[in-house]
This record gives C-alpha cells, structure tokens and sequence, in this order.
C-alpha cells in the first residue's frame, strides 16, 4: 500500500536548481532514509513533501486517512507550556484521556479518577501511558513540569522528538532525530524505530542508524533521485557500482565521440547532405561524455612539526561548578600516537575537559604541562568565528595564501578549497550563503591548516555528511599525531580510537582499551548480569516476606457461627490463591514498566492486569468474610 506518491517534483532558488522531476514512492511499513551531500537539498525535500515549501512544478500525494507526524531541524514548540502540555497536545483520544487521568490523579480528585479509569480500559489506553512514561524517561525529561520556555536547545530538540513519538503516526517523518541525544538516546531510538510499525522517512548523518533500522536508502544526487533497496552497506555496494558503470560509459561515450567528431567535421555544412539520425546521435553522445567523472576526494598531506617527547600530562587535575564535580583528580600522560575517545552523557563535562587542556577553562586543582613541540588544532563546537560577509577564499586566505605540504611541495588556498569539496564555483561565495554542514567544514580546513601535530576535535561530525565523513576519517587514519576526538558518532569513533575515556559524572573518568562498540557489549553484558542478580535478591525478599506475613497474621476472632466443611476447605485455599495472584501482578506490573516488550504484550497485560486487581479484589473480600466465622 503506496502512504506517499511523488511525481515530477522539481524545485528552484533563483536561477539554482535544487532538484528536478523526482519520482518516488513510500510504502506502508518501509523504513526509508535521504541522503545526499550538505547542501543538495535534502531538508528542502521534506518540506517540499509536507506542504510548507512551495515546489515549482509536480504532485505531493499522501494516502488519505494517514496520521503524519513530523520533526523538524528548528523545534516548533509553545514556549508557554511545561513539558507535559507539551508532549500531549494531541487530538488523539487515548492520549486525551491519558492526560486528563494525570491531571485527576495531580489534583486527588477520586470521582473523576474512577470515571476516567473505566475510559483508559475502554480505549485500552494503559499501554499508552506507560509508552508516554517510557519515552520520556528514555528521553531524560523527567521534570515533566519545566516550562519549555527555560530548556536549553538541546532539551527542547528531545521535547519535540517526544511529542512525535507518542504521537503513534501512521507515518513518521524526522529530520535529523539524533541531533542533541546522547549515546544511551540514540541506542535507544535506534531499538525504538527499528520495531515501531509506523512507515518512517528519515533524513540522518548517523551510519549505524542507516544500517540498523532503514530498508531502503534515497540518494539526493545530480538534481535526481536513485533508490537503493536495502541498508547502508548495500547502497555504498550499490553506489559503487553505479558510479563504476557510469565512469564506463562516459569513457566508452568519449572514445566513440573522437570518431564521430572526426565524420561531423568531414561532412558538408548544409544539413542535407548528412545522415540526421547519425547527426542526432552525436548530440546524445556529447552530452553523455561531457559528464564529469572525476571523483571529489579529501586528500591532505599538510606538513606538521614532529612530537617531542613530552607531550601533554595531566597531574592530579580537578574541576567542579559548585556542587557538581566534573574532574577528580585526573593523571594521564598522552604518547605520540593517543587516539582518545571521550564518552558520556550530556552535562558530564566532556566539552569542559577539552577547554582546560587548551587553557580555556581555568582548573581547580593540579596542573597541565604541554610539551614545547606541541601545535594544537581545536575544533570546538562554537560556529566558525569570521565576518558572514567574507567571501570563502578570503577566509582561507587570511590565514594563509599557500599551505605547505609534506616533501617541500605546497598548494593555495583555492586547491586547498577544492580537495576540501569546495569546488570553484563556490569559492567566491559569501560565507552567510554556506549551509551548516559547508561552515562547519570550513572551520575544519582553517584547524588543519595550522599544521597542528595535536588534533583535539569537539563533535566534529555534527552537521557534516556522510561523504565528508568518509574523507575525513580516510585523512585522520593517516594522522600522525596524537588525536582526542568528543563524539555521539557511533561508526566514526569505532573507526577512529583504540582507547577511551568514559564520563561516568561525579568526578570519575573510566579509562576504557578498546573502541566504541567494544565498550557498549561490556555495558551491556554487565547491566544484563545486574538485572539478573537484581532478579534473583527481589524473589527472594518476596519469599521472605511471604513467610513473615503467614507467621505474623493476626489471631482470628471465633464466632458462634462455626464454617461448614467446604467453607472451610475455601478459606484455606483462599490464602494461597491471593498470594498466587499478588505474584501474577508483580509480573505484569514489571511487564508495562519494561521498554524492552512489543505493544502486543503491553496490550495483553494491562487487559491481564485489571482482571488480576479485580480477582485479589474478589477474593480477599471472601476471606475477610469467612475470616469472622473462624
């Protein structure tokens, strides 16, 4: 079943053409991603899909009666509302109700807490608050009572993100969804979206997300789309195949075309006299080989001073903003060749670690000795500090008008530009003109050309795309220095370090061998041990306690009246059958607070959980009736 139709769409900026008659079709259930360079469009296309960009010709068509959801780059939210009113502006009945109930529940008002709890059965809407409490633990709004006026960018990125996923979208639209979360979130979101049935269009830098929970890749290139049907590894196949084909052809085209050239320039000028069919084809020949086939690469030699000895040693380091510890009492000697990777959650101080070794960030105790042969490159997460009115070029050359290289060779600033996927015809653009991602690289080749032989790099991967990310990890796999790089990238630290530092908070710093990826299965074999030991103690206080509880229950009163035989043999089965059913309960409640189990489950055992409370209900009553006859 086609959820979305898209047909001839063409789109224009001026005189720039962004993209041209793109056809394509979403499916229900398919999990599809756009990607394509920095600048080629891609944010444009999901606007132009949702109605809120005009498109210069062609047809939207989404399937009727289709609840899309959609999350853009700048979050749209009401500054006037908390975090709650935030997430429940909805006009969904399961999640009116839901938020009513909260509202009761706040208020202590019963009547209306009863009335409600029989709406929530009805709708069978139990499941849907716990998800609502599901996402926004994971999402780490507890404080669901904070105005959204006081977030901070990063917060208000995680409250819109909420607010579509307990939407419950037929169809999900995200732009960027990974932006502000930290590794647990994104690990999170990944599961999330990977079993979610919603139909999903993404457009994403994360590499893991494109591989773990898309199906299907559209690739933004050359004012066209191209349609992968599989994960990232299969488009990069794919790709590469296609671009093989491609550089065959257009060679093939230029080989034929220096024959035909020769037979055009042998004929007469009057067009009568030659083969127009023969003609025709040349023409479509010469379009076809003056295509350029020559591949935009990253490749960098920059002449870099050679590390000395002593290098960067941290004695005994510490920092704290007020009652908040950051460091404490850090000591670590960095060799030639660290390749560090920093990671934690957010607000542990990753970015303030960074800032005291470059002096920015004053400490509170302890100190930092640099070596004298040590040239830093910092690559901070601030937006490059130039005029918006310079022109590119300028900006490369103010630092410097050639670059020198390894074995005595250099290179200006305009060749430089190129080899940093900046071609001719941009060079002279203004720098307010540049997308985020064009900036950002930008700011990246004004760090390198400092020839540092320390790179200190704070998020570089935010805002960049995948392309420049491959030709950035292909430079700084032959770096020769010492590296430390901040990141939320999954696939380029797993590329890039061989040993990290871990932000735990409170102070402590875990210095972890290994790689990303290395360190997440560590985490998760030993959260899987604790949760089994965690298991293990609950069973056994809860056999504890039953004992305690049989033991220490009240004398019964005897009255005249004494019990029949079967109202006897009842009453004593009634003890072990509420105690059967106080065990069921636990289960089920562990059940609807566990993120792990599909909606399918929650369903079954919230319906499980209110004829279990309502059975305890029956029985205990018949207890405590026999009970005064004993």
């Amino acid at each position: 079943m086609n959820f979305l139709s898209v047909e001839n769409l063409t789109k224009t900026f001026g005189d720039r053409l962004i993209f041209e008659d793109l056809t394509f079709g979403i499916e229900q259930g398919q999990k599809a991603a756009i990607v394509a360079k920095n600048g080629k469009g891609k944010s444009t296309l999901l606007k132009c899909l949702l109605g809120s960009e005009p498109f210069d010709d062609g047809r939207v068509v989404f399937r009727k009666d289709i609840r899309v959801a959609y999350l853009e780059q700048a979050e749209n939210l009401d500054e006037s509302h908390t975090i709650i009113e935030e997430v429940f502006k909805h006009d969904l009945p399961k999640l009116k109700v839901v938020k009513e109930y909260n509202k009761a529940m706040k208020e202590n008002d019963e009547k209306r807490i009863e009335e409600l709890f029989v709406e929530i059965s009805e709708l069978n809407a139990w499941d849907t608050e716990v998800k609502v409490q599901q996402i926004l633990s994971k999402l780490k709004l507890d404080n669901v009572e904070l105005p959204i006026s006081v977030l901070s960018g990063g917060q208000k990125k995680r409250v819109a993100l909420a607010k579509v996923l307990i939407a419950e979208p037929d169809f999900l639209i995200l732009d960027e969804p990974t932006n502000h979360l930290d590794l647990d979130m994104i690990e999170w979101l990944e599961e999330y979206l990977g079993t979610s049935k919603s139909t999903i269009l993404m457009v994403t830098h994360d590499r893991y997300f494109l591989e773990v929970v898309c199906d299907t890749i559209l690739e933004l290139e050359d004012h066209t789309i191209y349609k992968y049907k599989g994960n990232f590894s299969y488009y990069l196949e794919k790709k590469a195949e296609r671009e093989e084909q491609f550089e065959t052809t257009v060679t093939k085209a230029r080989s034929k075309m220096r024959t035909e050239l020769e037979w055009m320039r042998r004929q007469p000028k009057a067009r009568g006299t030659k083969q127009k069919a023969r003609i025709d084809s040349f023409h479509d020949l010469k379009k076809v080989a003056k295509q350029n086939i020559n591949k935009e690469e990253l490749e960098l030699g920059v002449k870099m001073e050679r590390l000395g000895t002593k290098i960067l040693e941290l004695h005994k380091i510490g920092k704290s903003f007020g009652d908040k510890k950051i460091i404490e009492d850090l000591t670590y000697t960095f060799k030639r060749n660290e390749r560090l990777g920093i990671v934690g959650n957010n607000g542990t101080g990753k970015s303030t670690f960074l800032n005291m070794i470059m002096g920015r960030e004053s400490l509170d105790k302890g100190k930092i000795v640099i070596g004298e042969t040590v040239v830093f490159g910092y690559y901070s997460q601030e937006n490059i500090q130039v005029d918006e009115n310079m022109k590119v070029i300028d900006v490369i050359r103010d630092i410097a008008e050639y670059i020198p290289l390894e074995k005595g060779r250099q290179m200006s600033a305009a060749q430089f530009l190129e080899k940093f996927l900046f071609p001719r015809d941009m060079h002279y653009n203004y720098v307010y003109k540049l997308s985020g991602g064009e900036k950002r690289r930008l700011k990246l080749m004004t760090v390198l050309m400092a020839n540092p032989n320390f790179l200190i790099l704070d998020e570089p991967t935010n805002d960049l795309d995948i392309f420049v990310l491959n030709v950035l990890e292909d430079y700084l796999r032959t770096f020769q220095g010492a590296l430390i790089i901040v990141s939320h990238d999954r696939y380029f630290m797993d590329k890039m370090v061989d040993h990290l530092f871990v932000f735990e908070g409170e102070g402590q710093i875990k210095d972890i061998i290994g790689n990303y990826t290395a360190y997440r299965e560590h985490l998760k074999e030993a959260d899987k041990q604790e949760k089994e030991e965690n298991r293990q103690r609950k069973k056994e206080e809860q056999s504890v306690a039953a004992k305690v509880e049989v033991v220490e229950q009240p004398k019964p009163v005897v009255e005249k009246r004494k019990l029949s035989y079967k109202e006897k043999t009842e009453f004593e089965a009634l003890d072990g059958e509420i105690m059967e059913l106080e065990e069921e309960k636990e289960k089920l409640t562990a059940v609807l607070s566990n993120p792990d189990v599909s909606s399918d489950e929650l369903n079954e055992a919230s319906k499980r959980l209110g004829e279990v409370v309502a059975e305890i209900e029956q029985k205990s009553d018949r207890w405590m009736e026999l009970a005064e006859f004993i």
